[in-house]
């Protein structure tokens, strides 16, 4: 018989599984003590609102950075670190087409339809690895050229913004290679929709962070007061 005070611990226990559920990775078998479909995402929207205030914060912070006079941008001129944005824009191509694969292969998976989410969601782990291969690309340039972190205030952000971006997609790499194994043998399409929904996650994040990244120094005061942070 058990004691009567355990039946108090089971709304804190249920929300213990839900924080700590991990929803990018394969859904249980039947039978399994894994986290049940709602759990699964529930945990991923807890996850994404933690990644997003933590994102939010320091999005706050180049703003009102940005709003001393040291300040300078990244792109605009032949002093600039940036001459020119081109490869950003091929990384932020290579993430959007990866986004779209996954997808497709979440259509794919909760259709049925095994081939195609296989291949659709291979691609949207590729074009991540590509991207994130990008970004180091322009991380070794910046460096090259003398441009190194504590050169200026906006190369720090930049290098801590791209650098924590990169960071939760080479985790969501991690989960995604997991479920690709799962994905196999079977078609599970609830992991394929919540790690196509990361990707998009992701990828949003990233067009906010280019945009401030990108921006010259007006337009980021004109958004702080905008923000009520100038």
């Amino acid at each position: 018989m058990s004691a009567p005070w355990t039946g108090s611990l089971r709304p804190a226990r249920a929300l213990f599984d839900a924080l700590t559920a991990r929803p990018w990775l394969p859904a249980p078998a039947p039978g399994d003590a894994g986290a049940t479909q709602p759990a699964a995402r529930t945990g991923l929207n807890v996850l994404l609102g933690v990644v997003t205030a933590l994102f939010a914060l320091l999005v706050v912070a180049l703003l009102i950075r940005a709003q001393l006079p040291d300040w300078a941008a990244l792109a605009g001129s032949p002093a600039s670190p940036f001459a020119t944005l081109a490869p950003l824009w091929a990384n932020t191509a290579v993430l959007l087409a990866g986004s779209i694969a996954m997808q497709f292969a979440s259509r794919a998976a909760r259709l049925g339809q095994r081939g195609g989410a296989r291949v659709a969601f291979l691609i949207g782990g590729l074009c991540a690895l590509a991207f994130l291969a990008g970004q180091g690309w322009v991380w070794r340039q910046l460096v090259a050229g003398g441009h190194f972190v504590a050169a200026s205030p906006a190369l720090s952000f930049f290098y801590l913004l791209t650098g924590l971006h990169g960071l939760h997609l080479a985790g969501g790499l991690v989960a995604w290679a997991r479920a690709a194994r799962r994905l196999w043998r079977a078609a599970p399409a609830l992991s394929v929709a919540l790690c196509a929904r990361y990707w998009h996650f992701l990828f949003a994040v990233w067009l906010v962070l280019f945009g401030l990244l990108a921006s010259p120094p007006p337009t980021l005061r004109a958004l702080a007061e905008i923000c009520g942070v100038r």
